[in-house]
C-alpha cells in the first residue's frame, strides 16, 4: 500500500480536518480562559484554504506520486505528465496546510467546553466519514481483478483509527495521518483537562516545541511517538495564529510563531527527501519552504481579518467536502484510472474524476457523515430532559394532599 509523504516513513490530508464552528471570543477585558466565550464571526475562508489543500494533496496522487509498484497509468506518472509531474510533486505540502489550520480549530474547538464535550466532538467529526470510508475502500480493493493483500484483522483493525500503533496495515495510504491527527487530540486534551487558559495554552505550545526538539535525540522511543516530533511545529503555529486571533498579537504570540516556523522549516529537510523518494523527483527545499511561509501567512492573514474579503459564506460547502474527499480519493481514484487510462486522455482523466470524487465527498458528508455524527453526539451527549415546573396548587389542593 503506498502512502503519501511523511517524516517518518513516508496526503496530505488533512487530516481530516475539524469542523470550524463559531469562534468563541474571550470575556470582557480580554482576558483569555475568563468568563463566558462569546461567538465570533466564523472564518469561511478557512474552509477555502482546507479545500485547497485537499486538492493539493490529490494533485500529488493522481500527477506526482511516483512510489507505486504497478502505476495505475500503465507508466510513470513523470512520462503521463511531463510538464505537470514535478509541480505536482510539491501536493504534499498541503499536509502541512492541514496541520496548521487543525492546530487553530482544535484550540477554538476546545475553548469552553468540557473534556467529555471536546473528546465527543472530535469523535463525531472523524470517526462516521472513516467508517464508511474503510467499507468502501476495502471493498473496492477485494473485488478488483486480482484482488488484494490486506488482512481481514487489518481492516478490522482499521475502525479503531490505531491501526499504525497496532502494527496494522493501512487500508488506504491516507489514513497515516489520522494517527498524527489523534496524538495531537491526546496531548491537547491534557491541556483541556486542566482548564484551558491563555497561559496554559501558551506553556503548553512551548513545552511541546521543546519536547519536539529533544524527542529525536532522546533515544526514547514513547517520547517519539507521542510529541510527533516531525509535525509538531504545525499544530503549535496553528494554535498560536488562534491565540492571535482570540487575544490580539502581542510579543510572546509572536516570538512562539517564529520558533514554530523554525522548527518547521528544520523538518522540511527530511520531508523533502521523503517526498523525493515517493515522487522519483527532485524537489526544491526552498520552493517548499515558501509554500510552507505562504501557508503561515494565509492563516495568520485569516485569524488576524486581512482576509475578510475571502469570507464567502458558501466556501462552507469547500470544508464540508474537504474530509471525505480525502479518505476517499487515493486508492479508490487509482483503481479508476487503472481502468480508465486507455480510454480517456490523462487531461481529461483527471479533471472528470476530480468532479466525480468532489460529487461523491458532498453526498457523503450530506448522507452519510452529517446524520450518523448527529446520531453519535446524542448518543454520547444525551440532552437532559427539562425539569418540570410545577403547576401552582390552590389551598384545597394542599389540604386534599395534606389529607
Amino acid at each position: 500500500m503506498s502512502t503519501v509523504v511523511r517524516g517518518d516513513a513516508a496526503p496530505t490530508g488533512s487530516a481530516p480536518l475539524p469542523d470550524l464552528a463559531p469562534v468563541p471570543e474571550p470575556a470582557a477585558g480580554g482576558k483569555a480562559g475568563s468568563g463566558a466565550p462569546q461567538p465570533k464571526k466564523r472564518l469561511y475562508v478557512l474552509d477555502g484554504l482546507r479545500l485547497i489543500a485537499a486538492l493539493m494533496v490529490v494533485a500529488y496522487h493522481y500527477m506526482g506520486f511516483d512510489d507505486w509498484f504497478e502505476s495505475p497509468w500503465g507508466k510513470s506518472s513523470r512520462a503521463v505528465f511531463p510538464g505537470v509531474h514535478e509541480v505536482a510533486g510539491y501536493g504534499w505540502l498541503g499536509v502541512e496546510l492541514f496541520f496548521l489550520i487543525s492546530g487553530f480549530v482544535i484550540c477554538m474547538s476546545c475553548w469552553g467546553r468540557t473534556p467529555k464535550q471536546f473528546a465527543v466532538s472530535r469523535f463525531v467529526r472523524l470517526y462516521p466519514a472513516y467508517w464508511f470510508a474503510i467499507a468502501v475502500t476495502t471493498t473496492v480493493l477485494v473485488t478488483r481483478p486480482g484482488g488484494t493483500t490486506l488482512a481481514a484483522s487489518d481492516v478490522l483493525t482499521n475502525v479503531t483509527m490505531f491501526q499504525e500503533l497496532l502494527g496494522a496495515q493501512d487500508v488506504d495510504g491516507v489514513y497515516w495521518s489520522l494517527w498524527v491527527e489523534l496524538r495531537f487530540y491526546l496531548l491537547f486534551m491534557v491541556v483541556a483537562m486542566m482548564g484551558l487558559t491563555y497561559r496554559r495554552v501558551v506553556t503548553f505550545c512551548i513545552v511541546w516545541l521543546l519536547l519536539a526538539g529533544i524527542a529525536p535525540q532522546s533515544g526514547i522511543d514513547l517520547l517519539q511517538l507521542m510529541i510527533v516530533p516531525q509535525y509538531a511545529a504545525f499544530f503549535v503555529g496553528g494554535i498560536v495564529i488562534y491565540l492571535m486571533h482570540r487575544v490580539g498579537p502581542t510579543p510572546i504570540l509572536w516570538l512562539l510563531l517564529g520558533a514554530s516556523w523554525l522548527m518547521a522549516q528544520n523538518q522540511l529537510t527530511d520531508l523533502v527527501a521523503s517526498a523525493e523518494a515517493s515522487t522519483h523527483t527532485n524537489l526544491s527545499w526552498w520552493w517548499s519552504l515558501a509554500v510552507v511561509s505562504i501557508f503561515y501567512g494565509l492563516v495568520l492573514g485569516a485569524a488576524l481579518g486581512k482576509l475578510n474579503f475571502f469570507n464567502w459564506r458558501w466556501l462552507t460547502v469547500a470544508g464540508a467536502m474537504t474530509y471525505p474527499l480525502y479518505l476517499l480519493h487515493e486508492d479508490i481514484g487509482w483503481e479508476i484510472i487503472r481502468h480508465t487510462h486507455g480510454v480517456l486522455p490523462a487531461r481529461i482523466l483527471v479533471p472528470a474524476l476530480v468532479a466525480v470524487m468532489l460529487l461523491a465527498a458532498w453526498l457523503v458528508h450530506k448522507y452519510v457523515e452529517t446524520p450518523l455524527a448527529k446520531a453519535l453526539k446524542n448518543w454520547l451527549l444525551p440532552k437532559k430532559p427539562a425539569k418540570p415546573v410545577p403547576a401552582p396548587t390552590t389551598g384545597a389542593d394542599s389540604e386534599a394532599t395534606a389529607g
